[in-house]
């Protein structure tokens, strides 16, 4: 069920589409560049859309975190903890840097909605998103303590993402997708598209103004 659809992009993502949109016009045989179809299909991205949704952690997946620490995927994204959770690979020149710009500045927007979330970013590329790699970059997002990136094996990884129903066999492929659940709750909202922090700040609070 569709819950709210927003009929507007945000200046950044207004430029990023517009570069991406040149990017490919460029192209005179995309099936030569691989990251020709990632680009593309970002920039025919059309608003954002919201839906409500359910998803299972799997309980028996562990994951690596950017610091070497092994967790299960259940503390990663804990039950007892709001969380915001998205996926991303750190080699992604498109969808990623934009979403996690994104995470970057809602660390702040939820202060100042006066809210407490979890930030948690797990990686599509595990075998080249080591911890330290996801240690870099999550310095390059400026990344705080609420945030956490994950890595692990490429089954793990694979578990988590078919999980959240997102797996599509190739990184390239993957969708702007963001997922927003209260603490304690099984509820989650599926954002697909490039929501503003504010957005999903909003989110959260009318979720929390549901329970």
């Amino acid at each position: 069920m569709i819950r709210r659809t927003f009929n507007r992009f945000s200046g950044a993502t207004v430029a990023m589409s517009m570069f991406l949109l040149a990017a490919a016009a460029q192209a005179d045989d995309p099936g030569a560049d691989p990251h020709a179809q990632h680009r593309m299909m970002m920039a025919s991205s059309a608003g954002v859309t919201q839906s409500d949704a359910h998803y299972t952690i799997p309980s028996n997946v562990t994951l690596v975190r950017a610091d070497g620490k092994t967790v299960s995927a259940l503390d990663a994204i804990p039950e007892n903890e709001a969380v915001i959770v998205n996926f991303i690979y750190t080699t992604c020149t498109t969808i990623c840097p934009l979403t996690s710009q994104v995470f970057a500045i809602l660390q702040s927007r939820l202060e100042a909605h006066q809210l407490k979330a979890h930030l948690v970013s797990i990686s599509i590329d595990p075998e080249q998103d080591t911890p330290a790699v996801l240690t870099e970059y999550a310095k390059r997002f400026h990344a705080g303590p609420t945030w956490s990136y994950y890595t692990g094996t490429t089954s793990a990884s694979v578990a988590v993402q078919k999980a959240f129903g997102v797996y599509s066999g190739d990184k390239m492929n993957h969708l702007p997708l963001t997922f927003v659940r209260p603490a304690k709750s099984a509820d989650w909202i599926r954002i697909q598209g490039f929501p503003t922090a504010d957005e999903i700040a909003m989110t959260l609070h009318g979720m929390l103004d549901k329970k």
